[in-house]
């Protein structure tokens, strides 16, 4: 039997998050502060669907919608206003895990191969109301789809035998003991719809009774209890933190049991204060939160190494990391050449010249051009990369790319583009 899982949903509507997919039921809460109430409360997945009426508003909505997998630690499936391969490529872009393409629209069916050809299996779901397309689809939802988003439930036992692909069926309130029982059906793989947002604060209780009755769920649980770990005589465990995209340690803090339980169970890195004697979420007042991609414990279970996804700075003064105090440094070559340390320090030299001009500067004779001169130069930097790559020399290539990488970060500050704005779009793909 699969892991079943437990998916909250909303709907966006010109910026607003709206319980069905009429667009009628507005919800109160934002809905970045909804999709966290959500991951908050141990659901292990959010479903999104974009109700926008036109390109204009769709555009809104998924910054909306870009917002929300950024702060959540929970994937999130989204769908809505999907026409062509590069409406699904918004979507994913956008940070989400999953594009679910809606059968009731002949366009969305006949998507189905080349997005998934061109994307994954595993990134295209189908939402299907009418179970006749279970099989008159069947070939189409077994080699080019990862699961079916059900939305008749009334039909989730018929779909479950049917289905060539697992399925999640949104449900309205039901009683627990027909939870339990469309879970216990092998082909269902987790449930959506207002049971699972009305109950959103007992998601932890009914995980526990699925599995007093044998049906596996998700766990968002720890190896180690915080009473595995060996504390100092203050009771604390220290913590080291670290960029997962860079490497860079960026932190020591402390963690005491409830720092560390309410760490597992938002996935936002939540510390014990020395100093003030109370818990503290990081990014609580400045908005730079962590949000956690592995917590690891070292070989004497007495400190933890956290990776991270950091939002702005770390430190309290502003800088990217706590430690810029340098006492020696005996860098070799290869730690000068790292890859993103180089791109960095390149681009605010880059960005210095254009807050500070300097004359006799290319640089500064770039942006005295203007736009049009900078993305001439762009185009024929990656034209000479194109013609490089026919070299057999392997050097000139390299020549070539590093010139065109010059010239689009030029671009980049031209257009107030940051490098950590690059990396977190690439990370969410």
């Amino acid at each position: 039997m699969n892991t079943k899982k437990f998916m909250a949903c909303m709907y966006l509507k010109n910026e607003v998050a709206y319980q069905d997919r009429e667009g009628t039921c507005r919800i109160g809460e934002t809905p970045v502060a909804l999709a966290e109430s959500y991951s908050e409360n141990e659901c292990d997945a959010i479903y999104v669907g974009l109700l926008s009426e036109n390109d204009a508003e769709h555009e809104k909505d998924l910054d909306v919608l870009r917002e929300i997998c950024q702060n959540t630690a929970v994937p999130v499936i989204g769908s809505g206003h999907i026409f062509r391969m590069e409406d699904v490529k918004k979507l994913l872009y956008a940070g989400c895990q999953q594009v679910m393409l809606d059968y009731a629209d002949p366009v969305q069916l006949e998507l189905t191969k080349e997005v998934s050809l061109k994307f994954g299996k595993e990134k295209i779901a189908a939402g299907v109301a009418d179970i006749s397309l279970l099989e008159q689809e069947k070939e189409l939802l077994k080699e080019y789809t990862s699961n079916v988003f059900l939305f008749c439930p009334g039909a989730t036992a018929e779909a479950a035998l049917m289905s060539p692909a697992p399925v999640v069926t949104f449900l309205p309130e039901v009683s627990l003991e027909k939870l339990i029982e469309v879970l216990s059906y092998a082909n269902i793989s987790g449930i959506s719809g207002k049971l699972v947002n009305e109950n959103i604060t007992e998601i932890s209780a009914i995980k526990a009774l699925c599995r007093e009755n044998k049906i596996p769920v998700e766990d968002r649980g720890a190896a180690y209890a915080f009473s595995d770990l060996k504390k100092g005589p203050d009771g604390l465990v220290p913590v080291v933190v670290q960029d997962v995209k860079t490497d860079a340690v960026l932190m020591v803090a402390y963690m005491n049991e409830e720092a560390y339980n309410q760490t597992l169970r938002t996935g936002r890195m939540t510390y014990y204060s020395r100093s003030r004697s109370e818990l503290w979420l990081k990014g609580e007042t400045s908005g730079h939160y962590q949000y956690v991609h592995s917590l690891t414990a070292d070989c004497d279970l007495d400190t933890i190494l956290a990776k991270v996804t950091q939002v702005g700075a770390a430190c309290h003064t502003g800088s990217y990391s706590c430690f810029f105090n340098e006492i020696q440094n005996r860098s070799s070559k290869q730690e000068a050449h790292n890859p993103m340390k180089v791109f960095e320090e390149v681009f605010s030299v880059i960005e210095d010249r254009k807050e500070h001009p300097k004359e006799g500067s290319y640089t500064n004779y770039l942006f005295d051009k203007g736009i049009d001169k900078i993305l001439k130069k762009v185009g024929e930097e990656a034209t000479e990369i194109v013609i490089a790559a026919k070299n057999p020399n392997p050097n000139e290539i390299k020549y070539e790319i590093a010139d065109f990488l010059y010239h689009m970060m030029v671009l980049m500050a031209e257009k107030g583009v940051t490098w950590e704005e690059v990396t977190t779009e690439l990370a969410n793909r």
